[in-house]
């Protein structure tokens, strides 16, 4: 490969890259709501003797809309339940406690709050975060104030790790990859392994205050990775989501809660693996109207995104190849570019 054409194949991927946030810009309307469109659920009990079926039911949520809900995933509710209880115990800690483990720029590892601003709003999202990215935790874990804290966010994240592989593994299938395809692309053991487990809080709203129509507690955006797994509690509610035939006219969808299933969404990552026979689109998480729950919420959200060295190309050739690493640094450049 020459270095014209080397520069050639950056310029297109950056160019790619400024597209998909020129994209999300436009999302930042109030838009409106709509039930018409169902998020299915998908079984996965019984995953390797039913897999060709899940495969179909996958590949078929997957391409119509991007977002699937997953049934008998295979993590026991009363492990999802200690994730939870584990991410609100960080978070009730004093903010000098959070502050020691503050976010690591470029590597998505550690505490923020109050500091991810969306293409599409353009104001703060309303929430604080705590990001586990295993190979860049030295000192960010809270050992001293909470000693289990560690070994129950390493051990959910190696649980979402196994799930989202088993999805990943089916879409690996149709789409010609061979077998172990992305199992090798997202190697925990790696240095260069950037999956990410993120525990999040929505702040709650003073019943007092004054809402804000310009603030969301998640404004409009789609993920950069290549699958997201998002746990949420029942009756925390505000997820909204937006596919690609419904972006134009702005009809969002409510994803009602429940804390027994895993909502997915395709991330850009996968659509650009995928040559775009996977969408990735548009979710947010609304603010509570004047007669809505104003208490807080929470999430966990995990993002499995290929290590960084392993090399993203579509089947047929469509974009030019990149790096996993690469692909993440230009996305994130791309989006401080348009602030």
């Amino acid at each position: 490969m020459t270095d014209e054409t080397m520069t050639d194949d950056t310029m297109t991927n950056t160019s790619h890259a400024l597209a998909e946030l020129a994209r999300e810009a436009r999302m930042g309307g109030a838009g409106t709501e709509t039930s018409a469109r169902e998020i299915r659920r998908i079984d996965l009990s019984d995953f390797e003797a039913r897999k060709a079926d899940i495969t179909e039911e996958l590949w078929a949520a997957a391409t119509d809309i991007g977002f699937f809900q997953l049934v008998n995933h295979g993590i026991p509710q009363h492990v999802v339940d200690g994730a939870f209880a584990g991410a609100q115990a960080f978070f009730a800690l004093p903010g000098e406690t959070k502050a020691r483990h503050g976010l690591r720029k470029g590597l998505n590892a550690g505490w923020e709050s109050m500091t991810q601003v969306r293409p599409s709003v353009g104001t703060p999202d309303l929430k604080e975060s705590y990001q586990l990215t295993r190979p860049h935790m030295d000192g960010l874990w809270p050992d001293d104030a909470l000693p289990d804290f560690r070994a129950g966010a390493l051990d959910f994240e190696a649980r979402c790790r196994t799930v989202a592989l088993r999805v990943l593994s089916c879409f690996a299938d149709r789409l010609g990859f061979e077998e172990g395809f992305f199992d090798r692309a997202h190697d925990a053991a790696s240095d260069t392994y950037q999956s990410t487990l993120r525990m999040l809080h929505y702040f709650a709203i003073p019943g007092d205050a004054e809402l804000d129509p310009d603030a969301w507690r998640a404004g409009a955006h789609t993920d950069f990775d290549c699958l997201t797994l998002l746990f949420q509690r029942d009756g925390q509610g505000g997820l909204q989501v937006c596919p690609g035939k419904e972006a134009e006219a702005g009809e969002w969808t409510p994803v009602v809660p429940a804390g027994d299933v895993i909502t997915c969404n395709i991330g850009d990552m996968l659509m650009r693996w995928s040559g775009d026979r996977l969408p990735s689109n548009f979710h947010r998480v609304k603010s509570p109207g004047p007669d809505g729950d104003r208490s807080a919420r929470y999430s966990i959200a995990f993002f499995a995104q290929a290590d960084k060295e392993t090399v993203i190309a579509d089947p047929d050739g469509r974009y030019a190849p990149i790096t996993a690493g690469d692909y993440i640094r230009q996305r994130i450049a791309a989006n401080f570019a348009r602030r």
